[in-house]
C-alpha cells in the first residue's frame, strides 16, 4: 500500500513513512493510492469480535506489508487495554432508532485517545527499529493535545510540543497537557486561535530546512494513521446495528473534519453508510460549504464546544481531492488559493459528490445548551457540549430513511467541560479519578505570540536541551 499527496508534487511513500512524516512535503495530505475493499461477508464477520482485533484488521489493510500483522495485533491490543470499558467504544440506545457511540473511555476522556494511543505505539515500533528520534509538534483546539501528551509522554525517542490557543480551551483540557511533568513534553499557550496554531504548524512543515533540522513529525488529524484508526468505530457500531445487511447513519460533531472524514473512509471501504451529518457549532465553515458550495473562512468564535472552534478544517482537503476525482493539480490550486485569500468555490460536480453522503448542520450556543438539558431530562444521559452539537444536528436532519438507525458520536466526557455542562443542565458532571488527580498537580506551559518564527526558535531550543 502506497500513499500519495493530495497536491501531487510529492513522491509516493509507504504507510509507515506517511505516518512518521505526517504532512507531505508539498503541503498536501497523504491518502492511499487505492481504497482497501471489504466484502459484505468480511464486514459481517466483525460482529462480536474484540475491538482491538477489528482495529488490527482495518488498520492492517492500510498498512499493507509495512508492518508485521502479529506486531500490529500486539500494538492494537496494548493500545486499547488502556481504556476503561471492555467494548472500547460502546453503543448506548437513547430512543428507538437513535444511539450514542461513547468514544470517551480512553485515558484523556476524549475520542482522540482512540487514534493517538495507537499512534504512539506505532511511532515507538518504527523509531526503536530505526534507532531514530523525532520531534512532534501538534496544534490543538483542546482534546488532541491532551491525547497526544498522554500517548507520547515518557517515550524515549520522541519530544513533543503542543500548541494551544490562550483562553479558548477548558481548564480540564489544558491540564491534561500541562500537568505531566515529563521532560519530553512542552506546551505553548498561543496568543491567538486554533487556526493560528494550525497555521504555525503547517508553516513549520513547509520550512524544509527547519523540518529536517529537528526531524519534524505531526500527529494532528493530518496524519492518515489517525483517520484509519477512527474508521474502526464506524465499523464496530454499524455492525452492531445490522450492517452490512442494512445501512446506518451517523452524526459527527467536528471541527477539523477528521472524525467525519473517517466515516467517509469506512464508506469507501464498503461499509453501507446512508448519511453522515457534519455537525458544527457557530464556527460553521463546513456547514456553509456543504450548503452553498463556498468554503470560506470566517472569524473564529469562542463557544462552549471549543474543540470545534475552527475556521480552516484540514481534512476537508482530502474530501475535496476525492470529490474532484483525485485531480491533484486542481486540489493544489484550490487550497493554495484558500491559504492566500481564505475562500474557494467547490466545483458543482464535486459538491454533488460530497452531498451524496454528507449533510451539514450548524448548531447555536442556545441550541447546544437546550440539547444538554433535554437529553438529560429525556434519557438520563449527561452529555458534553460537543456531543450535544451532534445530537442537535441529528434531531434536525436525521437519516434519509426514517427506518435507518442513526448513531451520534459522543466525543468527550462531560467532566472535560464541567462549567458549560452545569450551566446548561443544572447538574455538575461526575469527576473521574484522572481529573481529580490532575487538579492537584502543578501546570507547566509557556506563553508565546502567534508567530511561527518564535515557535520555531522555541522548538529548536527544546530539542537541543
Amino acid at each position: 500500500m502506497r500513499y500519495v499527496s493530495t497536491r501531487g508534487q510529492a513522491p509516493a511513500v509507504s504507510f509507515l513513512d506517511a505516518v512518521i512524516a505526517g504532512l507531505a512535503p508539498d503541503g498536501g495530505l497523504y491518502v492511499p493510492e487505492r481504497w482497501p475493499q471489504l466484502s459484505p461477508a468480511e464486514i459481517a464477520a466483525f460482529a462480536g469480535r474484540p475491538y482491538a482485533e477489528v482495529a488490527a484488521d482495518i488498520v492492517g489493510r492500510f498498512a499493507g506489508d509495512s508492518i508485521d500483522p502479529a506486531a500490529l495485533a500486539d500494538i492494537c491490543a496494548d493500545a486499547y487495554a488502556s481504556f476503561d470499558h471492555a467494548a472500547v467504544a460502546p453503543l448506548k440506545q437513547l430512543a428507538p432508532g437513535r444511539f450514542l457511540l461513547e468514544l470517551f473511555h480512553g485515558p484523556t476522556l476524549a475520542f482522540k485517545d482512540i487514534a493517538l494511543q495507537l499512534l504512539g505505539r506505532l511511532y515507538d515500533h518504527v523509531l526503536k527499529a530505526e534507532g531514530r528520534r523525532l520531534t512532534i509538534v501538534c496544534a490543538t483546539s483542546g482534546d488532541t493535545g491532551g491525547a497526544a501528551v498522554e500517548a507520547f509522554r515518557r517515550r524515549a525517542n520522541v519530544k513533543l510540543v503542543a500548541l494551544f490557543p490562550e483562553g479558548r480551551i477548558s481548564q480540564v483540557q489544558r491540564r491534561f497537557m500541562t500537568t505531566t511533568g515529563e521532560d519530553n513534553i512542552a506546551c505553548l499557550e498561543v496568543k491567538g486561535t486554533f487556526d493560528d496554531c494550525q497555521a504555525m504548524l503547517k508553516a513549520m512543515f513547509r520550512d524544509a530546512q527547519f523540518a529536517r533540522s529537528v526531524d519534524l513529525s505531526g500527529v494532528n488529524s493530518i496524519n492518515f494513521a489517525r483517520i484509519a484508526a477512527q474508521a474502526v468505530y464506524y465499523f464496530t457500531a454499524a455492525v452492531a446495528l445490522g450492517a452490512p445487511h442494512r445501512p446506518v447513519a451517523f452524526a459527527a460533531p467536528t471541527g477539523n473534519f477528521g472524525d467525519a472524514y473517517a466515516g467517509y473512509v469506512a464508506h469507501r471501504m464498503g461499509l453501507p453508510i446512508e448519511r453522515i451529518i457534519v455537525a458544527v457549532n457557530s464556527n460553521d465553515i463546513l456547514g456553509r460549504a456543504l450548503e452553498s458550495g463556498r468554503y470560506e473562512r470566517g472569524e473564529v468564535a469562542a463557544t462552549s464546544s471549543p474543540a470545534m472552534d475552527i475556521q480552516a478544517a484540514s481534512n476537508f482537503e482530502r474530501l475535496y481531492f476525492e470529490a474532484a476525482e483525485r485531480n491533484a493539480l486542481e486540489t493544489a490550486r484550490a487550497f493554495e488559493a484558500f491559504t492566500a485569500v481564505g475562500a474557494l468555490d467547490i466545483p458543482p460536480s464535486a459538491l454533488a459528490t460530497m452531498r451524496s453522503l454528507f449533510a451539514g448542520a450548524a448548531v447555536s450556543e442556545a441550541e447546544t445548551a437546550r440539547t444538554i438539558l433535554a437529553t438529560l431530562n429525556e434519557t438520563g444521559e449527561l452529555v458534553d457540549p460537543h456531543t450535544a452539537v451532534g445530537l442537535a444536528a441529528a434531531a434536525r436532519i436525521g437519516p434519509a430513511n426514517p427506518a435507518t438507525p442513526l448513531v451520534a458520536l459522543a466525543t468527550a466526557h462531560p467532566a472535560k467541560f464541567p462549567e458549560a455542562v452545569e450551566a446548561a443542565a443544572g447538574v455538575a458532571p461526575p469527576v473521574p479519578a484522572s481529573v481529580a488527580r490532575m487538579a492537584e498537580r502543578p501546570e507547566r506551559f509557556e506563553p508565546i505570540a502567534a508567530d511561527v518564527e518564535a515557535a520555531k526558535a522555541y522548538v529548536r531550543a527544546f530539542v537541543a536541551a
